[in-house]
């Protein structure tokens, strides 16, 4: 790791304080790496005013009943995609009174990759209300080493977005 490269708690405590400043509150849509970023954002005291809720949309069941992502995009696409990503970010958005968002969807592993989806492959989208971005990111090691790699990158990006 860069020693200049910030720290989670450095991160987080930019995010709050961009955060606190505009007014926004935060929502966060997790399936891969199961909460660990609203479990990130929560460790820092007063996150209840920048933090409105995290979801946990593990099941394509989830994804469908909590965020609205249609079944039919889901069979079409797969979970871990572009635009179930997009469909996540944006859901969450519709089901929250937040004005930003944060979708992760991805293969941790160590099983369920397949040649055009290897395992560490991780769609990300972000959403302010006006605008969703999506990424694609590819990571390597374990599970825990992917699921946290996602963790960090899905706040690096917010706090660009």
């Amino acid at each position: 790791m860069d020693a200049t490269a910030p720290t989670l708690h450095e991160q987080l405590q930019a995010l709050a304080e961009h955060l606190l400043r505009s007014g926004r509150m935060l929502v966060t849509a997790e399936s891969c790496t199961g909460g660990l970023l609203a479990a990130a954002c929560t460790e820092l005291p007063g996150s209840s005013r920048w933090f409105e809720r995290g979801l946990v949309t593990y099941s394509n069941a989830a994804k469908q009943q909590l965020l609205g992502v249609p079944a039919a995009l889901i069979e079409r696409e797969g979970a871990v995609s572009q635009a179930v990503a997009l469909a996540m970010a944006h859901g969450a958005l519709t089901h929250a009174p937040a004005q930003l968002s944060v979708a992760i969807t991805g293969i941790a592993g160590p099983d369920g990759g397949s040649p055009g989806k290897p395992v560490g492959t991780v769609w990300f989208a972000w959403g302010n209300g006006q605008t969703l971005q999506a990424q694609r990111c590819q990571f390597e090691g374990d599970r825990p080493a992917i699921r946290q790699a996602a963790m960090r990158h899905a706040l690096a990006r917010l706090l660009e977005f």
